[in-house]
């Protein structure tokens, strides 16, 4: 157990100075993790605080057993914006609680990306995230179905001011055989008052590997 915290802490200090999360998605989870590659193909829908409009994207996830590395792309467009928003970066994921034998999972998890600039009223956005994921895995013969919770924090930085923000994602990831799909919602409390959701889908396909740690 400190091990894992350890090497969460050196992950956290590592990605903090590039950072952002990416934006018009959820914090995507998966807090059983695995083993393997997996390709994501994901879309967002941000609500009426975050600018509505829509967000597309696709991830790379190469699975360790216990860790979990993870890296992608987003392009998110608000409702009547002229351009998009480009967003690159990644997380990583270390489960603390869990495995083939016991139902409920529980890992850590930070993440770190940069969104470009896309006009004067939106800056290039530094965010990281930081958060804890607790699931369980029902049993479901030929269908594995992992819904999970997962609160934390994020770290947002544009045009020298910076805030933390407190918020959640409630999600689902659905798999038979080698491909899956995947849904959340995003919950976010602003500091300055109010807060923000955001609608995910998606689908991905997996490719197992005897990898483990």
């Amino acid at each position: 157990m400190k091990r894992a915290f350890l090497v969460v802490g050196i992950i956290a200090s590592v990605a903090a100075p590039a950072a952002a999360q990416w934006l018009g998605m959820p914090v995507w989870n998966s807090p059983k993790g695995g083993t393997g590659i997996t390709i994501n193909g994901d879309w967002g829908r941000p609500d009426s605080a975050s600018g509505k409009g829509n967000a597309f994207g696709g991830r790379a996830s190469l699975g360790l057993g216990t860790l979990t590395l993870t890296a992608g792309i987003e392009s998110y467009k608000p409702e009547n914006a002229t351009s998009s928003t480009t967003s690159i970066g990644g997380n990583a994921a270390m489960r603390v609680i869990g495995g083939s034998l016991i139902p409920v999972s529980v890992n850590l998890q930070v993440g770190a990306a940069r969104s470009d600039s896309a006009s004067p009223t939106r800056p290039a956005t530094t965010s990281v995230i930081g958060a804890v994921g607790l699931a369980v895995s029902l049993p479901t013969p030929g269908l594995s179905i992992e819904p999970y919770v997962s609160p934390g924090f994020r770290y947002r930085h544009a045009s020298g001011t910076g805030n933390t923000n407190f918020g959640y994602t409630i999600g689902a990831n659905l798999s038979f055989g080698m491909f899956g799909v995947h849904a959340a919602y995003d919950y976010e409390h602003r500091s300055g008052g109010g807060h923000t959701g955001i609608l995910g889908l998606g689908a991905n396909v997996a490719i197992k590997v005897p990898l483990g740690m």
